[in-house]
């Protein structure tokens, strides 16, 4: 017992005034540190009956080095005045789908007639077609899109009827039935018409082998009609048979879609070939005018050179505007909507939406042609 007291007096009397002397000057700092930073939140004594907390000389050090670094107000406020996600896609909607009617696009001072085309298929001809008929309408100008595909695509993007029995583009290629019969107005879009392409299209190939002016014949249905569009677009077939002949006559522009990949610039090749045929001994008047980039992916160095290489081949033909791979402009026709209205806040449409302002902004400050 002897041994034992004189033991804890001893620990006790050899301890104790090294753990006070520590703790007095632990408590010297924290006061220090609370003074010179007002409104830290740390309190001079501890509450009444609560325990003492010591800090370690660790937390003292982590809690020097925050006192030491500057706050950051400005990274906050901009946190605070930035639109959400949801809000800025709810502004691109409102942009694109443009409901008060605010937001128009130059209309040209003479009706454009552009046919879309590029042998190769899957380029994005019809969605291409499609979703600058809309846009353009969306935004005050009297759109038509003729779909001479006999796959019917664009009738499908654009929910116009298109089975057998309709009265269709080959009425107006065979029969020479006036555009204004076989046109259909697009629910929804007030300023745009549809002229459908059921499957008879498909044996228009061979009809129109023995018909008299065989490669004239949308042409004169188009001159015929008395209907006043701004725009008329021609969705041709992935081939260089009669019906994309017909288109290129009919037309002043074409308008060539390219893929961002190395088979594309084969296809397009072939295809200046044949517009140039056209050109000196159809349609003097035809043209190339828009080229548009579709399907680009940034994370591909084969992107950048296919862009690289169109550029560099058509200059100022090719826009500044670039349709990306996006999953709402491959999932918009089966809605059968376009993507302007499927989603209006998506990058795709909003891509489109801007090619299409570049397409009316151009055609305005020349006069008709982009």
């Amino acid at each position: 017992m002897h041994e034992t007291g004189s033991f804890s007096s001893h620990g006790a009397g050899s301890a104790e005034p090294e753990y006070d002397g520590w703790a007095v000057g632990a408590a010297a700092e924290q006061q220090t540190a609370s003074r010179s930073r007002p409104g830290s939140g740390y309190e001079g004594e501890p509450a009444a009956g609560a325990p003492a907390v010591v800090p370690s000389p660790r937390a003292e050090a982590s809690d020097g080095a925050l006192a030491a670094s500057p706050p950051e107000p400005e990274a906050d406020v901009s946190r605070e005045t930035e639109d959400p996600p949801l809000a800025q896609e709810a502004e691109r909607a409102v942009k694109v789908l443009n409901p008060s009617g605010e937001i128009t696009m130059p209309r040209p001072t003479r009706r454009r007639v552009v046919c879309v085309a590029n042998q190769k298929g899957g380029v994005g001809k019809t969605t291409t077609a499609v979703n600058i008929a809309v846009a353009l309408a969306l935004h005050g100008n009297r759109v038509l899109v003729i779909d001479l595909d006999p796959q019917g695509n664009a009738s499908t993007g654009l929910n116009v009827p298109h089975h057998v029995g309709v009265p269709d583009v080959y009425d107006c290629l065979i029969d020479g039935t006036a555009l204004a019969d076989v046109a259909q107005q697009v629910d929804g879009i007030p300023n745009l018409s549809c002229v459908p392409a059921t499957i008879d299209l498909a044996g228009a190939e061979i009809e129109l082998v023995s018909v008299v002016a065989r490669e004239s014949r949308l042409a004169r249905a188009i001159q015929a009609s008395s209907t006043e569009y701004d725009y008329i677009f021609i969705d041709c077939p992935p081939s260089l048979g009669l019906l994309t002949v017909n288109a290129l006559v009919a037309a002043q522009e074409v308008m060539i879609p390219i893929q961002c990949e190395y088979y594309a610039l084969e296809g397009v090749q072939a295809l200046t070939s044949n517009i140039a045929l056209v050109k000196s001994h159809l349609n003097p008047a035809l043209d190339i005018t828009t080229v548009l980039l579709t399907m680009y992916d940034r994370r591909t160095r084969l992107a950048d050179l296919v862009e690289q290489d169109v550029r560099a081949h058509f200059g100022d033909k090719v826009l500044h505007a670039v349709i990306p791979r996006n999953v709402r402009v491959s999932e918009a026709p089966s809605y059968s909507q376009s993507v302007m209205t499927y989603d209006p806040g998506s990058r795709g449409a909003i891509s489109y939406f801007e090619a299409a302002q570049e397409i009316a902004e151009r055609g305005a400050r020349v006069g008709g042609l982009a």
